[in-house]
């Protein structure tokens, strides 16, 4: 794991943001999470999720929240061929034989992908989640 990055000045996107530092934004010190992020369009697909599986209306508010800032705030990266062929590069970096990546396995491979693809340091809370793709993406725990 590697220590957060300096800003770039030139407006390109920095990072790709996990899904779990876009929930948890607000506690997280921002010089640590470099303007200009992106995110992949799987965490909004992970963030749409939230406001359907809360148990009252509260946490259904609070999610939907979370699913609109981050709708807003962050450009959002498309699964597309090249995100298909990185996933396939990190599915084979995984201990064999692999079961196939389901549920939120599948998801964190798709966004683990989305930053190979487009050559961004993946930022997360969680980095044993990504254990394994170090050689091929940095991660970078906030």
């Amino acid at each position: 794991m590697r220590t957060p990055r300096r800003a770039r000045t030139d407006g390109a996107e920095q990072a790709l943001l996990d899904t779990s530092v876009v929930i948890d934004l607000a506690e997280i010190d921002r010089s640590l999470v470099p303007e200009g992020s992106a995110i992949s369009a799987i965490t909004l697909a992970e963030l749409a999720i939230g406001p359907h599986a809360a148990v009252n209306a509260a946490e259904r508010s609070r999610r939907q929240d979370t699913l609109q800032r981050a709708e807003s705030a962050f450009v959002a990266l498309p699964v597309d061929v090249a995100v298909a062929r990185a996933y396939a590069r990190l599915y084979v970096a995984l201990p064999q034989p692999a079961p196939k990546p389901r549920g939120r396995r599948g998801f964190d491979l798709l966004i683990a992908a989305t930053a190979l693809a487009a050559d961004l340091p993946l930022y997360t809370r969680n980095p044993r989640d990504f254990a394994g793709f170090e050689g091929l993406i940095e991660i970078v725990t906030v």
